[in-house]
């Protein structure tokens, strides 16, 4: 083993122990838990045809990764047709050189909740740049407090219990916020009202997009996605170029069955974007900046994800909807959170870690954490053998160890 990697082991290892032990991520990941599989089985409960869905969404997918390039074009041009502007990053430094280049500095950016922002650690990269850069998900925002990063893809401070979250508040606002949910959530959107209003830029992610019309779904339940997506005059879009399908009525059926196994019947909000805002009313002759964005600028992120496709063992990982599911059934996860990742998280994140956000070493702690149970399998609407994936990247792994050695 290199020098390099032993020391990526013991730190991670060092790590991982600690969460293991802290009461703070015990306690809130065993409420997280139980809640999840109470709402996820009410949701199918609810709305029963959503297993079979998800089975003609593993489908979808399927074949739409096998034509991402021809996709990405399409979706390109749709957008473009709506007006909007749209880039082709091969990198991660090609895309944030691009958002940075658009926004410049001294701006004010909100930003809705993004794992694409995570995997580029776009916040940290404009406030470097002299921006000042606030996440609007309340998960996020309370992160971005503790200097921390997410433990679930869905719910990013799903360690963090009220009473800690009231103790970081307090400290922040400058006031006593007591260790209720709902007076917690209430200083949140006092504080976070005015910078949506103030703000250049609006930054988010997308959960699918359509090639054939543009058309980007954002699903959401706070409100804030649509307020950053809604009021700064510039909307930037930052999404990796496997969420993309065929058609419209193809991403209406992933985002359904994704917010079905992120545990909610319905969401509390579902954004369609695939323009900047614009009006007819005046003899009929559209005009581009009514009362939302003036531009919308999408970027589109590559970053390995053409190398994962081009896998025929590692493309199922792009069929990942990002439900989040799979995490709260993971045994290794139930007891250390996102420590149990790197930037993507959990079995999958090894996956993921290793092919687009941080390349084999990063991910070859995940990978020999992983317990290869496939209750994960189980969870997943789209079925992502994420066993078979982590028994080869082990065996890689070794190859490469002893190729060094």
């Amino acid at each position: 083993m290199s020098s390099s990697l032993e020391r990526l082991f013991q730190k991670y290892t060092e790590e991982l122990n600690k969460a293991a032990n802290d009461p703070h991520i015990q306690l809130a990941l065993s409420r997280g838990v139980k809640s999840y599989r109470e709402n996820t089985a009410a949701a199918l409960k609810r709305f029963p045809h959503t297993v079979k869905l998800a089975e003609e969404v593993r489908a979808l997918k399927e074949a739409a990764i096998e034509r991402m390039d021809d996709l990405v074009a399409q979706a390109r041009e749709s957008i473009e047709a709506n007006h909007g502007k749209t880039y082709l990053a091969r990198t991660g430094e090609e895309a944030l050189k691009i958002a940075a280049d658009i926004i410049g500095t001294g701006k004010i950016v909100v930003k809705g909740k993004s794992i694409v922002g995570e995997e580029l650690e776009v916040r940290d990269y404009l406030i470097e740049k002299g921006n000042e850069v606030w996440e609007t998900d309340l998960g996020e925002f309370l992160l971005q407090l503790q200097n921390g990063r997410p433990m679930h893809i869905v719910s990013p401070s799903i360690h963090v219990p009220r009473e800690k979250v009231a103790e970081i508040f307090t400290k922040f606002f400058g006031r006593e916020i007591p260790p209720d949910i709902a007076a917690e959530v209430g200083a949140v959107r006092e504080f976070m009202r005015e910078k949506y209003f103030s703000a250049h830029f609006g930054i988010s992610g997308a959960n699918v997009v359509a090639a054939d019309c543009g058309a980007m779904v954002i699903i959401e339940n706070e409100g804030n996605a649509r307020l950053c997506t809604a009021v700064p005059p510039v909307h930037i879009v930052m999404v990796g170029i496997e969420k993309i399908v065929p058609t419209f009525q193809d991403a209406m059926k992933v985002a359904e069955v994704t917010w079905r196994y992120a545990n909610y019947t319905v969401p509390g909000y579902i954004n369609i974007i695939s323009g900047p805002s614009k009006t007819g009313d005046i003899e009929k002759v559209t005009t581009y900046g009514a009362h939302g964005p003036r531009e919308l600028h999408v970027i589109f992120v590559d970053n390995g994800r053409s190398a994962m496709a081009a896998d025929p063992l590692f493309k199922q990982g792009l069929y990942c909807l990002r439900c989040g599911g799979c995490m709260y059934e993971c045994p290794v996860f139930q007891l250390t959170a996102g420590y149990f990742g790197y930037r993507y998280l959990g079995g999958i994140g090894a996956i993921w870690t290793a092919f687009v956000a941080g390349g084999l070493e990063n991910a070859a702690p995940l990978v020999f954490t992983c317990l290869r149970c496939g209750r994960c399998v189980e969870r997943c609407p789209v079925s992502i053998d994420v066993p078979s994936m982590i028994a080869e990247l082990r065996q890689r792994i070794v190859e490469l160890s002893q190729k060094a050695g």
